[in-house]
């Protein structure tokens, strides 16, 4: 009996099948360039595939979310094809995909901003956000400005960047926190920035992927800063001035 028609045989591939609002229309751009990263391939229309594991599960499923969010629809469902496309042609898609982004990759330039932005996240700042606006105005836009608003229905005014909430600009891609991103998306090829984002990562995502050790003694001082205040201006002042010195501990002994 062939396999591929076994009724409790293990699912090989995962689809993300969703539908965008017509509006805004970054969205689109957005999400293509996020399943470019993810090396997921184009099966049909707005029908995307992976293979089927715990990584891509957790990327089509915080994806999947992100379009719900913004108005549209989306299922992450397991699939074994039966007709109409075999395992081997979605094989060599998925490679052709994986040449395509890596070459996306090799020529995508850093991003840029004028000084002086209007930074947008959630209300109660907390690790990745306090990490975040440490990172923003330190090493990408020294004049930016932050504004807090609620988790959900905010709608940005023109020029407004947001960070780390649903619909942002910058916000969690695959396997990387919104910190990560930023980092990546603006070029700041720093290991010192590389061992803290790993750090606001582990605290973030709660997955002990990197399993730094400071990570358990970073997450206690943020934790006394969140309990110590309720003002997001406030934990942003405290905590850059916590990842300010843990910066230059990983930049001093880099040295």
């Amino acid at each position: 009996m062939n396999d591929s028609h076994a009724p409790f045989a293990q699912a090989r591939w995962l689809l993300l099948i969703h539908q965008l609002p017509p509006k805004p229309d970054y969205l689109r751009v957005k999400m293509r360039r996020r399943l470019i990263r993810m090396g997921a391939a184009l099966l049909k229309s707005t029908v995307y595939v992976l293979p089927n594991g715990a990584e891509a599960l957790e990327d089509f499923t915080w994806l999947a979310r992100e379009i719900h969010a913004a108005g549209g629809s989306a299922m992450v469902c397991e699939a074994r094809f039966v007709e109409g496309v075999s395992d081997e042609e979605i094989e060599a898609m998925l490679h052709a995909e994986s040449i395509e982004s890596s070459a996306a990759g090799d020529q995508e330039r850093p991003e840029r901003v004028g000084p002086g932005r209007t930074w947008v996240t959630r209300q109660g700042v907390f690790v990745d956000r306090i990490a975040s606006a440490w990172l923003i105005r330190r090493f990408i836009d020294p004049e930016a400005r932050f504004k807090f608003v609620p988790a959900r229905g905010y709608r940005p005014a023109p020029g407004e960047l947001r960070f780390d909430m649903f619909e942002a600009e910058y916000t969690h891609e695959g396997e990387r926190c919104s910190f990560q991103t930023l980092v990546a998306r603006f070029g700041l090829d720093d290991p010192a920035l590389a061992a803290v984002g790993e750090i606001v990562h582990d605290i973030d995502c709660k997955d002990e992927h990197f399993g730094r050790p400071e990570t358990q003694g970073v997450a206690r001082l943020l934790r006394g800063i969140a309990d110590g205040t309720e003002h997001d201006e406030e934990r942003l002042e405290r905590g850059g001035r916590l990842f300010e010195d843990l910066y230059a501990a990983f930049t001093h002994r880099a040295r």
